[in-house]
């Protein structure tokens, strides 16, 4: 699947320090350690609705850590995948009276144009799990021959689980507890009441076919894979069974993000999945999350079609910090719109070293990504008329995606 076309980065003096980041699995903030090359993993969009402003927050985070291991001399090879067949996608298609595929194809492309607009750095590899279906089908029947598959005891649907006795790790990702888990898997996609099954969590591995659904032809019969599974297979096939950082929103650290990492340790043998689990908070509006089940939804498209600058969009995003649940306004949109102007006017300023600026922007990025101490830092520099303006314009274009050059 093709992904967007990427931002230009300019280059800033020196590298960067080491990347800090919170981890949940650890319930603490710790070194990313990669190698010469990291990898990323973030669960991408299930194509019904596209960019929010919850999910332009969440994919604006993960931008941010791709930037600070940039700056730092690391290349990054960075996957994302597209759910683009589930439950969700059919039901709004079925709504709409149109072909799921075209849905998602519209949607998709709506996304990529958003992600742009935003100046995202987009993926290395950009999976849709109907084209990695063969690769999950296969994946499903390595899972049932090691054990840890069974069918469910339903001659008409005898649809496929996992065993989460093959996993003992089981719920160091989120350590939650069962009654948590069980709450959230019922409103988040699981079926924890399904009969047949060996525990109430044991997710969906492989959903057989039904009469007016797509599937498709596997060894294991026809059907679908289940969601967890879906970005386990993309992530390791690509990124290796054990990578640097899975990241999301804060909503998928559970089932997702738990049972994503079950299906991978089990397949490699290999753990942790990934070094670093790291969710980004979620965005309210009117007090409440902002999510396509509430429909209280503010899309970036729309935002677009309206001439909003993107640079304002990112900026009001992150003048908070990533991982706090925190509200969009109206207020916050134009206050960063004032305050991108003024940043924008101290960009064409000639004046003295602005080095220990840089520096501080670089320790509160590499510490867990603390952007509102570089946006306070921002703002004492664009008042102070005796600092140097194009460096600072560079720093903040490459570590932050804000082009102070554009308007």
């Amino acid at each position: 699947m093709q992904s967007w076309n990427p931002p230009a980065i300019p280059s800033v003096p020196g590298p960067g320090p080491q990347l800090w980041l919170y981890d949940s699995s650890s319930e603490m903030v710790r070194p990313t350690t990669p190698g010469e090359t990291a990898t990323l993993y973030v669960c991408g969009i299930t194509p019904y609705d596209a960019t929010h402003l919850g999910h332009a927050a969440t994919y604006l985070s993960f931008d941010l850590v791709q930037r600070v291991w940039l700056d730092a001399g690391r290349q990054v090879h960075y996957v994302q995948n597209v759910t683009d067949i589930d439950d969700p996608l059919l039901e709004r298609a079925e709504r709409d009276g149109v072909d799921w595929r075209d849905l998602a194809a519209e949607q998709i492309q709506l996304f990529r144009d958003d992600m742009e607009w935003l100046r995202i750095i987009p993926p290395r590899d950009y999976i849709g799990a109907v084209e990695a279906m063969d690769e999950i089908s296969a994946a499903v029947a390595d899972l049932m021959e090691k054990g840890a598959g069974y069918r469910v005891p339903d001659d008409d649907h005898p649809d496929i689980y996992f065993d989460l006795r093959y996993s003992p790790r089981f719920g160091y990702v989120s350590h939650y507890d069962s009654d948590t888990m069980l709450a959230l898997s019922r409103e988040r996609g699981g079926d924890p009441d399904r009969e047949g099954k060996y525990d109430r969590l044991d997710p969906l591995l492989w959903r057989t076919a039904r009469d007016g659904e797509p599937s498709w032809e596997s060894p294991l019969g026809a059907g679908r894979p289940g969601w967890h599974v879906e970005c386990a297979v993309i992530a390791g096939n690509r990124l290796g069974w054990s990578i640097d950082v899975q990241g999301g929103g804060s909503d998928l650290i559970f089932p997702h993000h738990e049972c994503s990492a079950a299906h991978s340790e089990t397949l490699s043998g290999e753990g942790p999945f990934a070094k670093h689990y790291t969710q980004a908070g979620m965005i309210g509006l009117d007090g409440e999350k902002m999510s396509k089940s509430r429909g209280n939804l503010v899309f970036a498209s729309k935002l677009r079609a309206a001439g909003v600058d993107p640079m304002a969009v990112r900026l009001a995003l992150l003048t908070g910090h990533y991982r706090q649940d925190r509200e969009w306004t109206d207020d916050a949109l134009e206050q960063a719109t004032i305050r991108l102007g003024v940043w924008r006017k101290a960009a064409d300023r000639r004046g003295f070293d602005t080095t220990p600026l840089l520096q501080a922007m670089r320790s509160a990025l590499a510490d867990d990504l603390d952007t509102p101490t570089v946006v306070a830092r921002l703002d004492a520099w664009a008042i102070d008329d005796s600092l140097e303006g194009s460096v600072v314009a560079d720093a903040v274009d490459a570590l932050l995606g804000i082009d102070l050059r554009s308007s």
